[in-house]
């Protein structure tokens, strides 16, 4: 049935879904999709839509330990990359081990494009067994997330096994989920790209497009690439 309350020619937000569980079924998973789902509806409530599109990191896992090596890209890690790339907000959610978010997690977002998600929303999620990791959120993945220059919303969520039947993870869910759909609406990330992008200094390669601007036949390019300074060939 239409909602006819809903502005139907607004598209509806992009929302990516970065599960790093390698359970089946997984509750870092279960923790990503709960918080998406109250962003969905949060953002129905206001008469908006929003479209999820989940990476599960675990059906990647050897494609990913690929690019780490050998900078190599495989078919879906370069379909993550572009789920990521269109998103306009993302929720990432990774399991513990022994006080750091687990190596598939944490490699994925090391063979990312630094400029990937500049200004980008994100919601960080992280699951373990006990309540002795909930620092691990904001001690380790928030700096990655600084790193990469997204926008963190400030809630973090994250759930220990004795956490999923306490009515204050709902809260906490809830919290994040309205964090990220204001951050979202505001169009921060597609505006910056829009007003300030060339005041980033971005990698070779990773401007979106701005670095073809570069005169590769300059003699600071032909040296970086191993020739001499007035065309000369180095031997």
């Amino acid at each position: 049935m239409n909602d006819p309350t809903r502005d139907t020619t607004t598209p509806p937000f992009r929302l990516a879904v970065v599960s790093g569980g390698t359970g089946d079924p997984s509750t870092t998973r279960m923790l990503a999709d709960r918080i998406a789902a109250a962003v969905t509806r949060l953002a129905h409530d206001r008469g908006e839509a929003v479209t999820t599109r989940t990476i599960d990191l675990r059906g990647m896992a050897g494609e990913i330990s690929t690019a780490v090596v050998s900078q190599s890209i495989g078919p879906r890690l370069a379909e993550a990359v572009a789920i990521l790339g269109e998103a306009d907000g993302v929720i990432v959610s990774a399991p513990v081990y022994k006080a750091a978010p687990s190596g598939l997690f944490s490699s994925f977002f090391h063979v990312l494009d630094n400029d990937l998600l500049i200004g980008k929303p994100v919601v960080l999620a992280a699951t373990a067994g006990t309540a002795r990791h909930a620092l691990v959120v904001d001690d380790q993945m928030r700096p990655l997330f600084a790193y990469l220059r997204t926008l963190t919303a400030p809630t973090s969520v994250f759930a220990s096994s004795e956490d999923w039947s306490d009515g204050a993870l709902g809260r906490r869910i809830e919290r994040a989920a309205i964090e990220l759909l204001l951050l979202m609406q505001s169009g921060f990330a597609r505006r910056l790209k829009d007003e300030a992008w060339n005041g980033y200094q971005h990698e070779y390669g990773s401007a979106g497009g701005t670095e073809f601007d570069i005169d590769l036949d300059s003699d600071m390019m032909r040296l970086a690439a191993g020739g001499g300074a007035g065309g000369g060939a180095r031997a």
